[in-house]
């Protein structure tokens, strides 16, 4: 089995922000793969903490999965994790990025993400394949709390809906042929 896990805030108040462009790929890939994304998991203390839906992939179930708390608390969906740790790939924004661009990598520290960094210390390991999406923009407002959790502005949708999809494209390579060949395809900006 390979987890593909999009962190984002739950909620109608934070659907099209740029903290959430995880939960959009989870999203385009549940909408090519015809997947409801309904089935519930739970979280160290037995509380749905995600929620998830299955496709196959050749012989490979590919389960995409939506944190349910907050994105600082991302880590709880972890716990219901059966999988190889490389076998999860973490997808989440990311404000040193430029918009639109994309970065693959199969280790490393949560770099300020609070989400990403919530589910490293669930795991005990930096050793977790990420996905991380360019939201950036130059210069950085002082206040990234603000700026993460607002909308993209209308000149900025297509290249942020461009990014979802070969981000989108990015996990399917993942799941097939692996990290190194999904790095080679898609580290960089999108492809206009």
């Amino acid at each position: 089995m390979k987890i593909l896990v999009g962190l984002g805030n739950p909620g109608q108040t934070y659907h099209e922000t740029r903290h959430n462009v995880g939960f959009m790929v989870i999203q385009r890939l549940a909408e090519r793969h015809q997947v409801q994304i309904l089935n519930r998991a739970l979280g160290p203390d037995d509380r749905p903490a995600g929620v998830s839906g299955d496709y196959e992939e050749g012989a490979t179930t590919v389960r995409l999965l939506m944190p349910l708390t907050m994105m600082n608390e991302s880590g709880d969906a972890f716990h219901a994790l059966e999988v190889l740790l490389q076998d999860a790939l973490i997808i989440c924004d990311d404000v040193n990025l430029p918009l639109g661009t994309i970065r693959m990598r199969p280790d490393g520290g949560g770099g300020g993400h609070h989400g990403l960094q919530s589910c490293l210390e669930a795991v005990k390991t930096e050793a977790v394949p990420r996905l991380r999406l360019g939201v950036g923009v130059e210069p950085l407002p002082e206040d990234l709390r603000d700026f993460v959790l607002s909308a993209f502005r209308p000149e900025e949708r297509p290249l942020m809906k461009q990014m979802v999809e070969q981000a989108a494209d990015a996990c399917e390579m993942w799941v097939k042929e692996g990290m190194a060949a999904a790095m080679t395809r898609y580290n960089k900006a999108v492809d206009t």
